[in-house]
């Protein structure tokens, strides 16, 4: 069947998806949202469980001073907890003295320090460790959460782009980022929930979109999907789109993973308290305890670990995080804790992994990535951003500014813009 010509087809219905849809709803443009999973959020996605609400993606308003979705919270009714987190400290000191602590920020610094005052000329970040570490373990571990990859596949010139304009102020919104985002979608925007964008055909005057529901027809599409999508096959794109194609490769998502456990009454867990797992494994887990005071202790998993997360399974992956904590609280506590809940985006067809990082050398693929083709196709999603990469923010620009682009483009009369068409 073939539906509906809608002005603009936006593909993946994420932070950036939404970002675009709004600024376009705004101007009085007919959209279509094309989103292959059965709800709306992309990696942002609130889930709903019998200990409460937990974010399974994205949980930070990370920036939270000049992040967008602050004032978005707002104006939807949403309180946003600015409080310092615990994130960072080691609760008692279980497993990670303060001499030890020390020690680790300290060779955190001295590796922030190398990689601005001398960086190597590989660009690779993890040629900027200093040989004689012991603590290149929790140096991998941090990049994991970060990046969601080790140093050797980081580029010095990304991170400092990103870690340069992100401030401190780091916040969270207790009904869940991923409800506050979801929340944000226009009413007025055709979303077409468990839709799979098979092929692209750019060969005629309008823009011809096989999906898994019919034929879509329309002037321009702005694609949100990850990079990850983007660099595979799964989507059948003419050859002309290759170079973004070949630019997605270059900005691979990383591995991370959430996982959830159920606090059970009692136990030494205290509310809104922090520890790492084992600060000399690079795969150890981050915990936060009771966030909010709610009966969960929330593992962060990122590179090596979210990689054992997603090739053992979560029942695997949940032993191994109780195990870690019953290595600090002692044994007695695994009879406090239940597995709840857990992510899986690496195994994630229309994801694919964490959030994007760049390959040493390539930091300029987001740029490249960035631009329109032949003012017709559009490029949006956290990996086009160059500062606020890997977060909501970031996406949440990058889809207006793809709309801005795109509404440009439709100023122009067809039979004068880009390539003669039939």
């Amino acid at each position: 069947m073939t539906t509906s010509d809608p002005d603009i087809v936006i593909v993946g219905a994420g932070a950036a998806g939404i970002g675009a849809s709004r600024r376009l709803s705004s101007r009085g443009h007919s959209i279509t949202i094309l989103e292959q999973l059965p709800r709306a959020g992309g990696r942002a996605w609130t889930y709903a469980t019998s200990a409460g609400p937990v974010d399974l993606g994205c949980g930070w308003l990370h920036s939270a001073d000049r992040n967008p979705w602050t004032r978005i919270a707002a104006e939807l009714g949403f309180t946003v907890d600015r409080r310092i987190t615990a994130w960072g400290e080691q609760f008692k000191n279980l497993g990670f003295s303060g001499k030890d602590r020390a020690a680790a920020r300290n060779a955190f610094a001295q590796w922030n320090e190398e990689i601005r005052n001398n960086p190597p000329a590989s660009d690779c970040a993890a040629d900027a460790i200093d040989p004689n570490s012991s603590w290149t373990p929790y140096l991998q571990a941090l990049s994991g959460y970060i990046s969601g990859e080790e140093l050797e596949h980081i580029s010095v010139r990304d991170y400092v782009a990103y870690d340069d304009a992100s401030t401190d102020n780091n916040w969270r919104v207790p009904d869940g980022y991923g409800q506050l985002i979801t929340s944000a979608l226009p009413s007025d925007a055709e979303l077409r929930l468990g839709t799979t964008l098979e092929s692209l055909d750019l060969s005629e005057q309008k823009i011809v979109l096989q999906t898994s529901a019919g034929t879509i027809r329309t002037r321009a599409v702005i694609f949100t999907v990850s990079s990850n999508v983007l660099a595979g096959g799964a989507i059948n794109l003419p050859s002309v789109l290759d170079p973004w194609r070949q630019a997605a490769s270059l900005l691979p998502l990383g591995n991370n993973e959430k996982l959830y456990l159920e606090i059970l009454d009692g136990g030494p867990f205290e509310d809104e308290t922090h520890v790492l797992g084992n600060p000399r494994d690079n795969t150890t887990g981050a915990y936060y305890i009771r966030p909010f005071g709610k009966p969960v202790l929330e593992c962060f998993l990122g590179g090596a670990g979210a990689r054992a997360c997603s090739a053992t399974g979560g029942e695997a992956a949940f032993d191994h995080a109780i195990n870690e904590l019953a290595g600090l609280f002692g044994s007695d506590v695994r009879k406090y804790l239940k597995p709840l809940a857990a992510s899986n985006w690496a195994g994630t067809p229309s994801i694919g992994g964490g959030y994007s990082h760049a390959l040493p050398g390539h930091a300029d693929a987001r740029l490249q990535l960035a631009q329109s083709f032949d003012d017709r196709i559009f490029f949006a999603g956290e990996a086009t951003h160059t500062t606020d990469f890997s977060t909501a923010h970031g996406a949440y620009e990058s889809g207006q500014r793809a709309a801005d682009e795109a509404m440009a483009a439709l100023l122009v009369p067809v039979e004068t813009s880009g390539v003669n068409r039939r």
